[in-house]
């Protein structure tokens, strides 16, 4: 019989489910890994750090690059930090249109993490499935800031700007019919609430199609069951947040327990898992895609109804409108300060935190009284996940580490920020 070596192995940062830039060293008795560690640094940008070189509100779009996945989410703990410094009221509307799209975003990150846990596996088809609907949300993302991914949409104050009023359509091509082109713009025909409100009917039978797809699917079940298993007493004290904890068994949601902008107004349940392995971390993910829909309907039920402001009308940290800009010199002076010079935050400290779709985001931020940070922290809920990695691999396969690696659902920004 030939014998089996123990061997030192990088897995990654080439390999198609290191998801760009994760390097594994991992030890391993023929395919058993005894020990895996994880090397972290490769795409490090230093956004912490250039957080304090800058104007509060020049930092903004840095936080959309910290998790591409989930643009939003990620600005909105860095604008609720700086709100809770300076004390603003930020308008009622403006909180529901933030809750709205925190919730389009978990969708959109846990489409993602769906089509890429399910190629890292072997499953092709759900890949092409969830990127269909990822579209249609990325084009709420596109109707209101003009971006399709690095939104800037929150800001200090409320957000950049109205929903509008009518969705962009899709143009006549050589490459689709009349009849093509009308189907696809059915939906688009009247507001972005229209569109949405059309996309939360639907999308229930989307999700339908991915369970027929994979959670009875012999071979997903062969590949996730049991893997990764953390207990719910060790999720805790290994700092996990968000589905990884939930899927252990602990009912922790801050949406729940500690409410912040509408979500104490919204109904809405928490998934939890019993074993804690891959499996019932897949199943807490899918239902919580169901239960951001029910939320989003209701937003939106509440949005038609209630026209209003979605920005303060303090001018020292919101810009007048373009109108009174080009016509009143004082307006015009605050314009210009504002997006030169920033705002000062009062002397202090303050911890503010969201449930982000991989867990619990927080900023810590520290002013010494001028306009730029005097320190950031973020805490990124990837850094816990990623640091248990050895723990969960420990004595299984080399197949089972692309399982664990896409059931963490890491995105590598807020990791190396």
């Amino acid at each position: 019989m030939a014998e089996i070596h123990n061997y030192t192995l990088n897995f990654g940062p080439q390999h198609p489910a290191a998801h760009g830039v994760l390097r594994l060293i991992l030890e391993i008795d023929g395919e058993v890994i005894k020990r895996a560690d994880p090397h972290i640094g490769l795409l490090h940008r230093g956004t912490e750090k250039l957080a304090e070189s800058k104007p509060y509100n020049h930092s903004i779009g840095y936080m959309d690059r910290l998790d591409y996945v989930s643009m939003m989410c990620n600005e909105h703990a860095f604008v609720m930090a700086i709100e809770k410094m300076l004390e603003i009221e930020v308008p009622q509307r403006a909180q529901y249109i933030r809750v709205m799209f925190d919730e389009i975003t978990r969708i959109l990150n846990h489409l993602m993490w769906l089509g890429t846990h399910g190629l890292d596996v072997g499953a092709m088809s759900i890949f092409l499935y969830a990127f269909r609907e990822r579209e249609k949300l990325i084009d709420c993302y596109e109707a209101v800031s003009g971006s399709r991914m690095h939104a800037t949409y929150y800001r200090p104050g409320g957000v950049y700007r109205d929903l509008p009023d009518k969705m962009p359509q899709y143009l006549e091509s050589d490459f689709r019919t009349n009849k093509e082109l009308a189907q696809m713009n059915k939906n688009r025909q009247g507001s972005l609430l229209d569109f949405i409100a059309d996309f939360t009917e639907e999308f229930p039978k989307s999700i339908q199609q991915y369970d027929d797809l994979l959670t009875d699917n012999r071979i997903w079940k062969q590949r996730l069951v049991n893997i990764g298993i953390v207990t719910a007493k060790r999720a805790k004290q290994l700092g996990f947040t968000g589905p990884m904890l939930r899927g252990s068994g602990v009912a922790w949601d801050l949406r729940k327990k500690q409410p912040y902008s509408v979500y104490n107004q919204l109904d809405f349940d928490i998934p939890v898992g019993v074993t804690g392995d891959s499996y019932d971390r897949y199943l807490v993910r899918m239902e919580e895609m169901r239960q951001s829909n029910r939320i989003i309907k209701q937003c939106v039920a509440w949005l038609k109804d209630n026209p209003g402001e979605v920005m303060s009308d303090d001018h020292k940290v919101a810009p007048p409108s373009r109108v009174a800009m080009k016509d009143d010199m004082e307006s015009l002076i605050h314009h210009f300060k504002l997006f030169t010079e920033g705002y000062c935050l009062p002397k202090g400290e303050v911890y503010c935190a969201i449930e982000h779709p991989k867990g619990e985001f927080g900023i810590y931020l520290i002013s010494d009284g001028a306009n730029k940070p005097y320190r950031v922290k973020i805490r990124a809920p990837g850094f816990a996940h990623l640091a248990a990695m050895d723990e969960m691999t420990k004595g299984h396969m080399l197949s089972d580490v692309v399982t664990i690696i896409g059931t963490q659902d890491i995105v590598f920004g807020e990791i190396d920020r």
